[in-house]
């Protein structure tokens, strides 16, 4: 059984008859926290969004836990194990956070409708605002809800797309620690797409960047010197 967790081989994707991503390679093994870097319309977004299925790969493969998913639409994916946590979180303003939360189930075609203990742990101020409307929360508490929305299928992996994006510092670092804990106590495998360099220097051991459509470059985290930033990630 290999290690990998998910592979991309070759991979060419993008919208309709225009590509986006250009035979991308990319493997991801199991328990890896990644960040995916770029600056902005290299594609990364379509890279997440290929993964999970919302984007049709016209070349190429998509492998998970050794099984070819290239076809498979994305609800069958979503019970495979694979997350997605949008970019501007999408949450349902008018449903309360704990309606919210229940749509994590369907993604997972499971029947159970009780909301595991660990979601609360993960994020404590879930619980005290269950009645209210999504729409109410603040920007950080509601992408708190989405990743929590995001664990409740119990995913193998989960993609997320500029979780800090206008988020306040404090919520900032409560989700990187949050991410962490995922990670190191479910085992669970992160992908996260982020513009901040110190934000993924801090969460992710490993990076990939992108540009025009491809992977540049990859690494350990500690190996994203400052020449490929200024290179690849300064605007």
């Amino acid at each position: 059984m290999s290690m990998s967790l998910l592979e991309l081989n070759n991979v060419t994707a993008g919208y309709g008859q225009t590509p986006v991503l250009f035979n991308v390679d990319m493997t991801i093994n199991k328990g890896d926290m990644v960040c995916l870097l770029g600056r902005n319309g290299v594609g990364k977004t379509t890279l997440l969004r290929s993964i999970i299925g919302l984007n049709k790969i016209s070349q190429g493969s998509l492998v998970f836990q050794d099984k070819n998913i290239t076809k498979f639409p994305t609800y069958k994916r979503s019970r495979y194990g694979i997350a997605y946590i949008p970019q501007g979180r999408e949450i349902i303003p008018y449903l309360s956070v704990l309606d919210n939360l229940k749509l994590g189930f369907s993604a997972s075609g499971k029947s159970s409708k009780r909301i595991p203990s660990e979601i609360f742990e993960f994020f404590p101020m879930l619980k005290e605002h269950l009645p209210r409307q999504g729409g109410l929360l603040s920007g950080g508490q509601q992408q708190q809800l989405a990743i929590a929305r995001g664990l409740m299928c119990n995913p193998k992996i989960m993609l997320l797309d500029e979780p800090t994006e206008g988020i306040q510092p404090s919520i900032v670092q409560e989700i990187e620690d949050t991410l962490k804990r995922i990670n190191r106590e479910k085992g669970i495998t992160v992908i996260v797409v982020e513009q901040k360099i110190d934000f993924a220097r801090q969460l992710a051991q490993k990076f990939f960047i992108m540009d025009k459509g491809s992977i540049v470059a990859q690494g350990q985290t500690s190996e994203l010197t400052d020449s490929l930033v200024h290179r690849y990630l300064t605007v």
